[in-house]
């Protein structure tokens, strides 16, 4: 497991462009998709709590998926894997960036890269949304986050406010006699939630 864990991750070191959230399209298809480690709700889950602590959240994302699969060893793996590649090719960019970085190629292949990484971030972001938005309450607490964000609150406090959001209303439901239940994946290929049973 742990060799699987660590190949895994040293392939998707060297392609995740623009910060750790370029990683969750990648982390879809070779962790999800692919080998069925977990379900894109956990990946959601891991992402959530890797924005929440310092440091890096590609560093911490891969951490904490490689102890979900395999404990401290498969941590371990995780991040040495998704450290490694990035680490030899920033070395190697910083020999040659000073003398390369005005070259119209350079410059247009990172203009290209940039572009491509909003794309990557949006697709992830539509991904997650079909799992984590599954009714008008889960869509409004989206919202209010969004909100938050474009208003320059930090994104801690607005992952600390929707946990402490999320377990009120969960209370609310619950005192009111009403199941908080997130629908199948297979249910939201419409986005069915714009009309769902929430609050």
């Amino acid at each position: 497991m742990l060799p699987s864990i660590f190949l895994c991750f040293l392939k998707i070191g060297p392609v995740t462009f623009g910060g750790g959230f370029a990683m969750i399209p990648l982390i879809e298809k070779e962790v999800v998709e692919r080998r069925k480690w977990l379900e894109t709700e956990d990946v959601a889950d891991v992402f959530a709590v890797a924005q929440s602590v310092p440091g890096a959240v590609a560093i911490n994302s891969a951490t904490f998926i490689g102890y979900r699969l395999a404990g401290t060893a498969g941590a371990v793996a995780a991040m040495a894997g998704v450290l490694l590649p990035t680490f030899f090719i920033v070395l190697l960019l910083s020999v040659f960036f000073l003398q390369l970085h005005d070259h119209p190629k350079v410059e247009a292949a990172l203009f290209g890269i940039r572009a491509g990484v909003v794309a990557l971030i949006c697709y992830a972001g539509c991904k997650i949304a079909k799992t984590a938005v599954v009714d008008k309450t889960t869509l409004g607490v989206a919202i209010a986050a969004m909100l938050a964000l474009f208003a320059g609150l930090h994104p801690s406090f607005v992952i600390v406010g929707g946990f402490v959001l999320g377990i009120a209303l969960v209370a609310w439901r619950a005192r009111l006699g009403l199941k908080t239940e997130a629908k199948p994946e297979a249910e939201s290929e419409e986005w069915g939630y714009m009309m769902g049973d929430g609050i």
